[in-house]
């Protein structure tokens, strides 16, 4: 484990960038809520050179949303093997396994976790992701668990300053 080889962060949506719950109003609609600072963080992440992608087992507009408004270009969506596309991500960001911090909460989380160099679970993740992770955050998802996964990795670089945090 060596996150100052890490280059590319993998998230999980629910559970990680949301808190997990599924909320859905009587017309169908499903409303999710996203964490500023977990924003705040991803774009700190990206102006130090860092990138990012979203790997969900759902789907939703306002996945497709948020990242939009994060600039995340990698966003797949309604993934069954998370495995299989988290190797197409690798290739797209031109990226290996070692250089790739994954975050996750849940059982289809298991796979990316195995592979990439560092493995992260929330605080509200389920037991054996949490036995599978280098690191387990001590916020949970959509609780800015994902702005505390930036924070160390850019601290562990050297890049979290005063100066870049004035910059924002």
């Amino acid at each position: 484990m060596d996150p100052t080889a890490i280059n590319l962060i993998i998230l999980d949506v629910d559970g990680v960038l949301t808190d997990g719950r599924v909320t859905t109003s009587p017309d169908g609609d499903v409303a999710k809520g996203f964490h500023v600072h977990d924003g705040c963080a991803l774009k700190l992440w990206q102006r130090s050179g860092g990138k990012v992608a979203i790997l969900s087992g759902r789907e939703g507009r306002q996945i497709t949303q948020r990242a939009s408004e994060l600039g995340i270009e990698w966003v797949r969506m309604g993934v069954v093997n998370k495995s299989k596309v988290y190797t197409e991500l690798l290739a797209l960001a031109d990226c290996e396994d070692q250089a790739v911090a994954y975050v996750g909460d849940d059982l289809p989380d298991l796979g990316p976790m195995s592979r990439c160099g560092i493995a992260v679970a929330v605080a509200n993740a389920v037991g054996p992701v949490k036995r599978a992770a280098d690191y387990v955050t001590r916020r949970g998802g959509g609780s800015g668990a994902v702005a505390e996964v930036v924070e160390w990795l850019l601290r562990k670089k050297g890049l979290w300053s005063r100066e870049a945090l004035l910059e924002m």
